[in-house]
């Protein structure tokens, strides 16, 4: 048990030593960590101590000769011993603090404190680099200005060639960029003196200047010879184009006053005249835009010149055309009209026809009436453009093209009711021939008997005819009763003689077979019987039943014997 009991204890020693030394290690490390981070705040700290600037502030302290230049010298001194009496110090203070924490194994206010020693430590270096550079951006001034001013007076040399080399493209203002290339000499001049006195706060307002006086001579060396040819020739002479263009145009009767052409070249003379004026003081304001625009109009008005004598030569043409087809139609209504009593004499016009009459010759009064307008306005025309002319004389076509249609419509009735008299009358003569045709036939065949019927066809087809001539002879004629009336009697006559042609055939082919029949008589009792049947039948008018019946029983005796009669029939017709 004992010995039990010195194992266990033993065993704890063991575990509690080695607890303690794994603790012990890794608070070692951590130890040595932020040991090893505080040590390098202080090396940023030191290389704060000892940086650059003092050297730098030093060549400031060479050429101190204004008291703008000593002012900035004396702030950026006071700055400079802000950082190294004041903010250098307070981070030694802040280190060892930090350190003294750490000693004490208090790491959370070690960590707390370093933060707070990497913001400041950020702070000072901050402010140190900022006075640095400031510093440094006047003690190299010198040296970045040389360079610069260099380059511009590359610049001004590029452009006092460039203007000597074409000087007489610059007329009247050469005088003018030549004074201004004297001012930007005069700055350059400046620039000397300043560095000469060492006044480097000067020198970026000065170079600021010289680079905008450059910049506005590229632009005036660029553009000042267009604006010159602009306004000395190019524009001058447009101005005169369409001055003689308008006024000759004028002349020949065009109304151009829509077009405000006086006007606008007297705006464009101002135009011209101001900028000729800021031209002077080389004041570009987009000049050249301006002039370009100035050059559109006269490209513009051209074409409206060109336009409306196209528009005019449009107009005259449809004035021609529209005034040949008015003349035409209001000599055509005149004519139909005189005649109109005559018409009504002669053919029983419907009112509807009569209505449209005098919608035609209303809407013609109107078209006379406004083409007389138009054109007694085209002759004092000075306002409207040819082509609202153009405009109205379409819409007066248009208006006399449905009155045209119109016109037609009542031609085309009238003339159909003149074209179906002369068809009716052509064709009464005809149906008359026709008849007379009916009435030789059966009067050359003389048949034994006509049957009823055929005297009431006939006596229809006369009444039908007689119809005919009481309709033309009534003035005025009804064409529709007309035609009806030549239908009517047209069916009836042809009627009639398909049913003469039929009866003739008939009664024929009847006879023949009797008298072919004849032969069989003697020798079958039975023909004998049927032939007189189909005798008696012939001489009463029933000549289809006699020949059928004579037919049949010769069939039996010469079966084909109807083709033989037709053959016979065929033969006489030849």
């Amino acid at each position: 048990m004992d010995n039990l009991t010195l194992i266990m204890f033993t065993l704890f020693l063991i575990g509690a030593g080695l607890i303690i030394g794994v603790l012990n290690f890794v608070q070692s490390k951590k130890n040595k960590k932020i040991k090893k981070t505080l040590e390098k705040l202080e090396v940023e700290k030191n290389e704060l101590a000892t940086s650059p600037i003092v050297p730098e502030l030093a060549k400031v302290e060479s050429y101190l000769n204004n008291d703008k230049l000593k002012a900035l010298y004396d702030e950026w001194s006071n700055r400079l011993k802000q950082i190294k009496e004041v903010q250098i110090p307070k981070l030694s203070d802040m280190i060892l603090d930090a350190e003294y924490s750490l000693s004490q194994m208090d790491y959370k206010s070690t960590m707390y404190k370093i933060a707070k020693l990497e913001m400041e430590l950020y702070k000072v270096r901050t402010n140190s680099d900022f006075l640095f550079g400031e510093i440094k951006d006047l003690t190299s001034s010198e040296e970045r200005s040389r360079t610069v001013i260099t380059s511009y007076k590359a610049r001004y040399r590029a452009l006092y060639q460039k203007f000597n080399d074409s000087k007489q493209e610059f007329g009247g203002y050469a005088d003018v960029i030549s004074t201004q290339f004297e001012v930007i000499a005069k700055r350059f001049e400046d620039f000397e003196t300043i560095m000469d006195n060492s006044e480097y706060t000067e020198v970026d307002k000065i170079l600021n200047i010289i680079d905008e006086l450059l910049n506005h001579m590229t632009v005036v060396i660029e553009e000042v010879p267009s604006i010159v040819l602009m306004i000395d020739s190019v524009i001058p002479k447009s101005i005169k184009e369409v001055e003689d263009t308008y006024n000759e145009m004028i002349k020949e009767g065009y109304p151009l006053d829509y077009l405000n052409v006086e006007y606008n070249l007297k705006e464009i003379s101002n135009k011209v005249e101001e900028i000729a004026s800021r031209t002077k003081k080389l004041d570009m304001n987009q000049s050249l835009v301006e002039l370009k625009v100035l050059g559109e109009y006269f490209d513009n008005v051209f074409k409206d010149f060109e336009k409306e004598k196209l528009d005019r030569k449009t107009y005259e043409e449809k004035v021609l055309s529209f005034s040949t087809k008015l003349t035409k139609i209001n000599g055509v209504v005149d004519d139909i009209y005189n005649s109109l009593n005559d018409i009504k004499n002669i053919y029983n016009l419907k009112q509807d026809d009569m209505v449209v009459l005098e919608q035609i010759r209303s809407e013609l009064n109107d078209l006379n009436t406004n083409f007389k307008v138009l054109q007694d306005h085209t002759k004092f025309n000075n306002t409207f453009a040819y082509s609202k002319l153009v405009s109205e004389i379409e819409g007066l076509s248009n208006n006399l093209s449905h009155t045209e249609e119109k016109l037609d419509k009542v031609l085309n009735v009238i003339g159909n009711m003149h074209d179906d008299e002369v068809r009716a009358r052509q064709q009464l003569e005809e149906i008359k021939l026709v008849l007379k045709d009916s009435k030789l036939q059966m009067r050359d065949y003389k048949l034994p008997i006509i049957p009823d019927y055929y005297y009431v066809e006939l006596n229809e087809a006369n009444v039908a005819i007689k119809e005919i001539v009481k309709e033309l002879d009534k003035k005025p004629i009804t064409i529709e009763v007309l035609n009806t009336r030549v239908d009517t009697a047209r069916d009836l006559v042809l009627k009639l003689y398909t049913k003469t042609k039929e009866l003739m055939k008939n009664a024929m082919f009847a006879e023949k077979a009797i008298v072919y029949g004849n032969r069989y008589r003697s020798s079958n009792s039975e023909l004998n019987e049927s032939l007189n049947m189909s005798e008696k039948l012939f001489f009463s008018g029933e000549y289809k039943k006699s020949f059928e019946l004579t037919v049949n029983v010769l069939n039996k005796i010469e079966p084909g014997i109807y083709n033989k009669i037709l053959n016979l029939y065929s033969s006489k017709e030849k």
